[in-house]
């Protein structure tokens, strides 16, 4: 499913170091190679991930609905991919997926070609690049009629990184692209939002309750690191808002489905948000904060 593309680039780092590094230079320590101290379960994370919605999902809902492409929404490559942490590194790596999953859906792919080479530096540095196969993925950004396949082909890549540093026993890494795809993708909603008034966007963003509130059980395994006090903190205070944030579900009627040659029946519901214009705004603001201050944006 596609949704898994958005966790994917929402990856996690190993143990982070504490000082910035110069553009050229992005590597990690062997200190940094070292697995992290606890570990989510697989089922865990694979749950919270299938339940994220994905970049993919969200510039689909943004473009159903006429809204014309801006690229002042997105964050500039260059910037996420010269000096950061190794923490910092994996959450950009995140962060920088949405955005991608956003330019795929309008078919910019000219302008991909720069997040590619910013996730490509992300990837090598973060010891994952061997999942990413930037010169395909070049080639199909810089041709016309090819966006099924650049979407297809990233959504594998970004997979197989998730999953290659969850086997190696670096899930707070994948946690942290996790929550850096998450939050990118709620403040492309929420710009949208601002501009647009939408019953969709709306709803999708107050629904963000909870997946918020698994990725703070996540984050909170953690906690010893100061890189996710410090993310913890302000998630926290996003969590705050969606406090006051009511989700209801009505029963619908059922659905006979097939899955793997035998049918299944299904129960179906429907989900009602109750969010007042105040809170909207404050979820609006206390993002763009959150995401601005941990991707170093001014």
């Amino acid at each position: 499913m596609v949704k898994r593309f958005t966790v994917l680039l929402s990856a996690l780092v190993l143990s982070a170091s504490c000082g910035q590094r110069p553009s050229g230079d992005l590597a990690l320590r062997e200190d940094e190679l070292k697995p992290a101290q606890l570990e989510v379960p697989a089922e865990t994370m694979d749950e919270i991930i299938q339940n994220i919605a994905s970049p993919i999902e969200v510039a689909a809902l943004i473009n159903a609905l006429n809204i014309p492409f801006s690229k002042s929404y997105l964050a500039v490559p260059e910037n996420l991919s010269s000096s950061t942490t190794s923490y910092e590194m994996a959450y950009s790596l995140g962060a920088l997926s949405a955005d991608l999953g956003y330019l795929n859906m309008y078919e910019k792919t000219g302008s991909a070609v720069n997040y590619l080479s910013a996730i490509n530096r992300l990837a090598e540095a973060l010891q994952v690049g061997q999942f990413f196969d930037f010169p395909t993925l070049k080639r199909l950004a810089t041709s016309s009629g090819n966006l099924d396949s650049l979407v297809f082909l990233s959504m594998n890549s970004f997979n197989r990184m998730d999953d290659y540093l969850r086997e190696t026993d670096r899930s707070n890494l994948s946690a942290l692209m996790v929550s850096g795809v998450w939050i990118e993708g709620l403040y492309l909603s929420t710009q949208v939002a601002r501009d647009n008034t939408s019953p969709e966007l709306r709803n999708m963003i107050g629904e963000q309750k909870l997946i918020l509130a698994n990725l703070l059980l996540i984050l909170q395994n953690y906690s010893n690191e100061q890189f996710f006090k410090n993310l913890l903190a302000d998630y926290d205070a996003l969590k705050s808002l969606y406090d006051r944030v009511k989700i209801t579900y009505e029963a619908g009627d059922p659905q006979a489905i097939e899955k793997d040659g035998m049918l299944m029946v299904v129960q179906t519901e429907t989900s009602h948000v109750s969010m007042s214009d105040k809170i909207l705004n404050e979820i609006i603001e206390t993002t763009k904060e959150i995401r601005n201050r941990h991707l170093n944006i001014q």
